[in-house]
């Protein structure tokens, strides 16, 4: 009697779905970002001046069109999860690879946990009750927008789009509605630029600016964490990213001018809720109304990005062995990187109760700054190892290297602008970002398989 023996099939391997398209990369790059047009600018008017937030919202406004300019072109190139990390494994290294990782991480999960607190001050605020703390809307936001992120990036994107778009239109009611063309209508337009308010700490307040001149756009380099879930990279991320760029630059210049008409520097160098406060000095409830809503929108938009491209860092290094393998599992029927959003989630929770809104502000901006950095030598490197024409590019950004030297120079500007404020801070950030990466290279590194962490199929480098 013969007997059949089967072998069993090998189980279908299971990978994010491509199902983005660039309004998705619009909403993802835009909604991380908009929360700094509602808060956090403004400090840099406490830094520098009223003018000082202006030079810094164009100055480094330059720095951020650098940074979508050089992102379209490689990560269109290098269409993987990981963004920026896809990027540094590819051209730089894995030890660099390993840091650019980690630097994503943790400049969105702090602007999480910062949105957060964000969301809880605004509800506590508002109620007025003297009692009420913010503990319990920090723990729903991120609760909330967690579970949202782990039923699916399609749905999460979808939610981000509608709600981005509305906290973007309650910008353009209040720039509307105080008149902005009309002289002391309702804008003190004499007043908005003085020579006791534009530079009164001169030209080192503008330098001073930098730091906070960066929670305009900080994020905005987050459509990258996009690239393996949609249908075009070569058209979609290049179109959302630059779309997202020119939309946040006219965001920050009306809300710098409606702010700064119509709030006292000194005030506005301090309040959390720039926008929001000028709502109230309009007289206008239905405006107070749409920018509390606003604020909160944007808040909730940004936390909502933050996990999903936190989450893909994290899992990338999971899938290529940098960290353990169990971080790169993909849920069967949501398709997401669900162990890598699960186990961020106690983490953002964690900072959310034991740091204060500056801080985490500060760490996560310390981060984008040093993945800037990178950016600026990554491209050096690509365009060197790969020239125009050796590969096929999804979009080539023009006038390079001047994009790459700006970017560089203005980051290193940033850098002293973030000594100047937070020295100890910055110098314990690069401490442990020494000792992590002695950590990857002494014992981590063994465990990685090189040859199948590199997926593109190109031909070597110039020079090797």
């Amino acid at each position: 009697m013969n007997q059949t023996v089967s072998t069993p099939a090998p189980a279908a391997k299971v990978s994010l779905l491509r199902v983005l398209g660039p309004a998705h990369v619009w909403a993802l790059g835009v909604g991380i970002v908009l929360v700094g047009e509602f808060t956090g600018w403004n400090f840099s008017a406490d830094k520098g001046g009223a003018l000082a937030a202006l030079i810094v919202c164009w100055v480094i406004g330059l720095l951020y069109t650098s940074v979508a300019m050089i992102d379209s072109e490689v990560t269109s190139t290098v269409a993987a999860a990981g963004g920026q990390y896809a990027q540094a494994k590819h051209i730089v290294g894995p030890l660099m690879a390993f840091n650019v990782a980690l630097y994503l991480v943790f400049a969105y999960t702090m602007l999480e946990v910062s949105d957060a607190i964000l969301v809880g001050d605004l509800f506590v605020s508002r109620a007025g009750e003297a009692e009420l703390t913010r503990h319990g809307f920090v723990v729903f936001t991120i609760v909330l927008l967690g579970w949202l992120n782990y039923r699916g990036v399609l749905m999460t994107l979808n939610v981000n789009f509608v709600i981005t778009a509305l906290a973007y239109l309650s910008i353009l009611i209040l720039f509307f509605s105080v008149q902005p063309w009309s002289q002391g209508t309702v804008l003190k337009l004499g007043q908005l630029v003085t020579p006791d308010n534009a530079l009164p700490y001169g030209w080192i307040g503008v330098i001073a600016a930098f730091q906070f001149g960066i929670w305009y756009y900080l994020g905005i380099e987050g459509t990258t964490q996009a690239a393996e879930e949609v249908r075009s990279p070569a058209r979609s991320l290049p179109f959302g990213t630059m779309a997202g760029m020119i939309t946040l630059l006219i965001a920050a210049a009306m809300t710098w001018y409606v702010c700064a008409s119509l709030l006292p520097w000194e005030y506005l160098g301090f309040t959390f809720f720039p926008l929001a406060d000028a709502a109230k000095v309009t007289g206008s409830p239905a405006l107070e109304f749409l920018l509390f809503w606003g604020t909160v929108l944007s808040a909730v938009a940004s936390a909502n990005g933050c996990i999903n491209d936190a989450a893909r860092a994290w899992f990338s290094l999971g899938r290529d062995r940098y960290l353990p393998t169990w971080f790169s599992a993909v849920h069967p029927k949501y398709r997401t990187p669900y162990r890598s959003i699960l186990f961020l989630l106690p983490i953002a929770l964690a900072f959310a109760f034991i740091a204060d809104l500056n801080q985490a502000i500060t760490f996560s901006i310390l981060s984008g700054v040093l993945q800037y950095t990178f950016m600026s030598i990554n491209i050096m490197m690509f365009r060197k190892k790969w020239p125009l024409g050796s590969i096929r590019r999804g979009y080539t950004h023009p006038f390079h290297p001047l994009p790459a030297i700006v970017l560089f120079l203005l980051c290193a500007i940033t850098f002293f602008a973030i000594f100047l404020g937070f020295g100890s801070q910055l110098t314990a950030m690069v401490v442990f970002y020494l000792v992590v990466s002695l950590w990857f290279h002494f014992y981590r590194y063994k465990y990685v398989r090189r040859g199948d962490q590199f997926s593109m199929p190109w031909p070597k480098p110039q020079g090797y």
